[in-house]
């Protein structure tokens, strides 16, 4: 600008000058609110499109209510919520609306077990049996230490035995259950709040020999370290070491280091923790809502947030992985997005689902097959997803408040997520 105006000096004198800059000023000015205004009606227009398609969805009648973001790592480019926290109160389900969200909480563990890690307080290679005032090992493999990379990579040999199932998910006090399903998924139950153990209580009953839910299949057939399964109670494990190591308990630790930095004001890990009013009703079914309830094993899944707060998360996540994040340094983003394991650590390695995070493992971080870096979730009436995609640096983000048990449930929510991916470039630019 400085230098057209120069030119302009040079070439007409006085008054004239005045006029034709102050009209060429008016041009620029005009032009570039054109130019930004242009902008956002386009965003808009296809954020409109983008919410009445999923507003479609919606009313096929297959959730209660969801909530959906696009990330990147400047912050949210669409955040909405559709259908109801409570069908039966009408109250809509928000972007603050909050609820627990199943196994994605796991890494949230992972960021905390590398924080500790930070602080001189741990490290990965660990020995657990270093921290516990228990002894945890394979009873096939008595000699061979269970480490923390193996409870992150999901290669601790340790698995879910039946008392996972059944003594772990307990009914919040002072709630009505009447006409409320009690059980589900045929095996599991919800037990009366009274009945519930501490977690230390829990791992030990069922990690040691002497542990009354204690059971032999409760541990591979396998080295520690070499097979790839799924586990639960290896997740809390690794949240219990954290709070050992640190000398704080673990949601003090997580909320000091990772949610009150990252401005997560509504989450944490128990209901006294978060703003209850806002809290989702949980549906077995569109027409049958559960009982409020909480885990035993909380950091394996009973992270309770939001998808404003999600987004801020999924955010941080995103800028780690491009070396800009906040939470942790950069050499510990790399560790947590650094795939760990080989082909031979998988006895099938799913190649189907694209948001299966099971294809690899970093720490507690997981990898689709196609490269799609996050996580999924799920518990009673809970389904989450959270995914981002490296080459782009766009994240996606679905929390449901209904769970799903047919083929049609299934396709009806990866609908909603594939729509957000068509419409994920369309609506920041």
């Amino acid at each position: 600008m400085g230098q057209i105006t120069g030119s302009v000096v040079r070439l007409f004198p006085g008054s004239f000058m005045r006029r034709i800059t102050f009209a060429l000023l008016v041009y620029l000015i005009c032009g570039l609110a054109t130019l930004g205004a242009a902008q956002p009606a386009h965003q808009r227009t296809a954020q409109d499109s983008l919410t009445a398609e999923l507003e479609a969805l919606r009313d096929q009648g297959y959730f209660v209510g969801f909530g959906v973001a696009i990330v990147n790592s400047k912050g949210a480019l669409y955040q909405h919520g559709f259908g109801f926290a409570d069908a039966q109160a009408r109250t809509p389900y928000s972007i603050h609306t909050i609820q627990n969200i199943g196994s994605v909480s796991k890494t949230l563990v992972g960021l905390a077990l590398l924080k500790a890690q930070e602080l001189g307080k741990l490290t990965l290679d660990d020995s657990v049996n270093k921290y516990l005032p228990f002894r945890v090992f394979n009873p096939r493999f008595p000699k061979v230490p269970i480490t923390l990379r193996q409870l992150v990579t999901h290669t601790s040999s340790i698995c879910d035995n039946d008392f996972y199932l059944s003594k772990n998910y307990y009914l919040k006090p002072g709630q009505d259950v009447t006409g409320k399903p009690l059980t589900f998924e045929d095996e599991q139950t919800f037990i009366p709040a009274d009945s519930a153990v501490a977690l230390p209580v829990f791992l030990q009953n069922v990690l040691t020999l002497r542990g009354k839910w204690y059971q032999a299949k409760g541990f591979l057939a396998r080295r520690p370290g070499e097979l790839y399964e799924y586990s639960n109670v290896g997740a809390a494990l690794a949240a219990y070491v954290v709070e050992l190591a640190t000398g704080q308990p673990f949601p003090a630790f997580s909320a000091r280091y990772l949610t009150r930095s990252l401005h997560m004001r509504a989450s944490g890990w128990n209901y006294g923790e978060v703003d209850f009013a806002q809290y989702s009703r949980l549906y077995q079914s569109p027409t049958v809502d559960f009982p409020y309830y909480g885990l035993i094993t909380y950091p394996d899944g009973g992270f309770i947030s939001s998808i404003a707060d999600l987004s801020q998360y999924l955010r941080e996540l995103i800028r780690g992985y491009q070396g800009k994040g906040t939470v942790l340094r950069p050499a510990s983003y790399r560790e947590l997005f650094r795939p760990q394991l080989a082909p031979g650590n998988f006895e099938k390695r799913n190649e189907r689902n694209p948001y299966s995070e099971s294809y690899n493992v970093g720490i507690f971080m997981g990898f689709g097959y196609t490269g799609f870096i996050g996580h999924t979730g799920g518990d009673p009436g809970v389904v989450t997803l959270l995914f981002f995609d490296p080459k782009s640096g766009i994240g996606r983000l679905l929390l449901l408040n209904t769970s799903f048990a047919d083929k049609a449930g299934g396709a009806a929510m990866y609908k909603i997520w594939d729509t957000l991916g068509k419409y994920q470039h369309r609506v920041g630019g």
